[in-house]
């Protein structure tokens, strides 16, 4: 196990990753998570504009994971997809990166898929005409603000987002999205 560790550190340090997360989230831990990488960045001077973009795609990124897997705790794989997640922040030439991943549900692929290639596809200003239009739907009372994150965070990249979907066996995929600042 000691050579394993050492192997996924020099891993870690290979790929310019500066914090990692692996495992079932919480709001607790995604909020100490969020407050470590808010501390970190500002003890590296970063502008404060990139502090508060890398932090709100975190959040954004492990709300939506804490979230899917909460609308699955009735499902058979309830468990199995909770446990699954991680997410990573790191640095690399093109700036501060988010990675985040976990297990989706086979029946999950396709919707996901269609909404990701969506926003991929919008530049900046279809972008914000987009934000618009979901935060007037949003105001309906059985509105559910779907997709207003991912819209957020289309928003604040400096490339777009990328993701790719995996399929692991005849129930699962897994999803991983990355967005960089």
């Amino acid at each position: 196990m000691i050579n394993s560790l050492f192997e996924v550190q020099r891993c870690l340090q290979a790929n310019r990753i500066l914090i990692s997360f692996s495992g079932k989230l919480t709001q607790g831990l995604i909020e100490e998570y969020g407050d470590a990488v808010k501390k970190y960045l500002e003890q590296a001077e970063r502008p404060s504009s990139e502090v508060r973009d890398v932090f709100s795609i975190f959040i954004e990124q492990t709300q939506n994971i804490k979230n899917y897997c909460s609308s699955k705790e009735h499902s058979p794989f309830a468990e199995r997809l909770a446990s699954s997640s991680i997410v990573t922040i790191g640095h690399s030439q093109e700036g501060h990166f988010i990675h985040c991943g976990n297990l989706i549900e086979n029946g999950d692929a396709a919707s996901l898929s269609a909404a990701l290639d969506k926003l991929i596809g919008l530049d900046k200003t279809e972008l914000r005409k987009l934000y618009k239009e979901k935060l007037r739907e949003a105001q309906h009372p059985d509105a559910s603000g779907a997709g207003i994150g991912l819209i957020e965070m289309s928003r604040k990249v400096s490339s777009p987002l990328s993701y790719a979907i995996t399929p692991i066996d005849r129930e699962m995929s897994f999803f991983t999205l990355k967005a960089v600042i």
